[in-house]
């Protein structure tokens, strides 16, 4: 008896112990992107007068590479080229705009959860400043300027090594000596200058791992104090159960019993749980070993019948969450029953969606994606 208990204590942490490795697993992710975009753009000022661009004007290019330092938060280089041109009404120019330019990236995405609704849409924001040269035919040289510039990115994932993407950005010249259209400007100082840029482009990841940190969710460490606290009360039990035991009649019957009563009980507490990745029906490779512990006691104890009852964590709709519950109980059914238990003794109970569990925690809602048992 007690060797079975210290055999079921190990077990239990060993199944905590896969749960944190598994849910760590997730910090293997790529950090490199190459990122290119054309659009159209938008000078505001300053213009002389009669002078004007259509709205929107062609054109603007931008080449970029980006590295993150985690899911969240990186840096990027990058490098603009913007052509201004006149309206047909407006007097001609033409000129050229060419800017480098170092910026924070915030993954917008990550930070406001889009995980809990989907996988397939993203939103960065990115910030900076950088050196720009305005060039124009009606004088020599270059006009030189610091610039700033901010703007956000949709993405749309359409694998893991590309994303579309569709960017506005405002971009403000400081020291511009010279309006877009060419004109001399004295003593022109500040962020005088306006800008305003719409892309579509791709972002290109790079690396051996399977998804770039734009797309992938890190979990924090598990909190595994409930099932330290599952292990010390096994421990207690252990120490309860007396060396020797006086049984008079049967003892061998007794003992039987007792050693069945504490696995039922570890089973209908929940203590073994099969759990899924998300969106998934199919068990994860680490949880199975639940299934091993209600399969042995199904075929030790022939009379007794078991409810599997299938979870989904609260993302998405109750409908899908009830079908996606009632494929994970069933899928685990099918393999009890094809390792030979009968299925008149395995009773399917979809559950839905665990609203027990917290919604905005990416572990809660690892730990609500499971499968559970109650023998009867």
């Amino acid at each position: 008896m007690k060797k079975s208990v210290i055999i079921l204590a190990f077990a239990l942490g060993l199944t905590a112990m896969n749960a944190q490795t598994e849910a760590n697993s997730s910090n293997n992710y790529n950090k490199w992107s190459i990122e290119f975009a054309g659009g159209v753009n938008k000078p505001q000022k300053p213009f002389s007068e009669g002078y004007f661009t259509s709205t929107p004007s062609p054109w603007v290019g931008d080449l970029g590479v980006r590295y993150m330092f985690n899911n969240k938060f990186g840096l990027k280089a990058d490098f603009g080229y913007n052509s201004f041109t006149d309206k047909s009404n407006s007097l001609n120019f033409d000129s050229k705009y060419y800017r480098v330019d170092l910026q924070a990236v915030a993954n917008l995405g990550r930070i406001m959860n889009f995980e809990t609704w989907t996988n397939t849409i993203g939103l960065l924001g990115h910030a900076g400043f950088g050196y720009a040269q305005l060039r124009n035919d009606s004088y020599r040289g270059a006009d030189e300027m610091g610039n700033f510039i901010a703007g956000v990115t949709g993405q749309i994932r359409l694998s893991n090594r590309i994303a579309l993407t569709g960017d506005f950005s405002t971009i403000f010249n400081a020291s511009q000596d010279h309006s877009f259209d060419g004109a001399y400007l004295p003593e022109n100082r500040g962020y005088s200058g306006l800008i305003f840029n719409g892309t579509v482009g791709l972002n290109i990841y790079l690396g051996k791992n399977a998804k770039h940190a734009d797309w992938t969710v890190i979990s924090q460490d598990v909190d595994l104090t409930a099932y330290d606290n599952k292990i010390a009360d096994l421990e207690n039990q252990i120490k309860n159960i007396p060396q020797k035991q006086v049984i008079v009649e049967k003892p061998i019957q007794n003992n039987v019993a007792n050693d069945k009563d504490v696995v039922k009980d570890l089973i209908n507490d929940k203590y073994y749980s099969v759990y899924f990745d998300f969106n998934k029906a199919t068990p994860i490779e680490n949880s199975t070993a639940a299934i091993d512990v209600v399969l042995t006691y199904l075929r030790k104890n022939p009379s007794a019948s078991v409810d599997i009852i299938g979870y989904a964590d609260q993302v998405g709709k109750a409908e899908y969450n009830e079908k996606l519950s009632n494929a994970r109980a069933e899928n685990v059914k099918k393999i009890l029953t094809q390792a030979g238990i009968s299925s008149s003794r395995l009773n399917v109970v979809p559950a839905g969606a665990d609203t027990s569990i917290e919604k905005n925690s990416d572990e809660a809602r690892r730990l609500a994606r499971r499968v559970t048992f109650k023998i009867k």
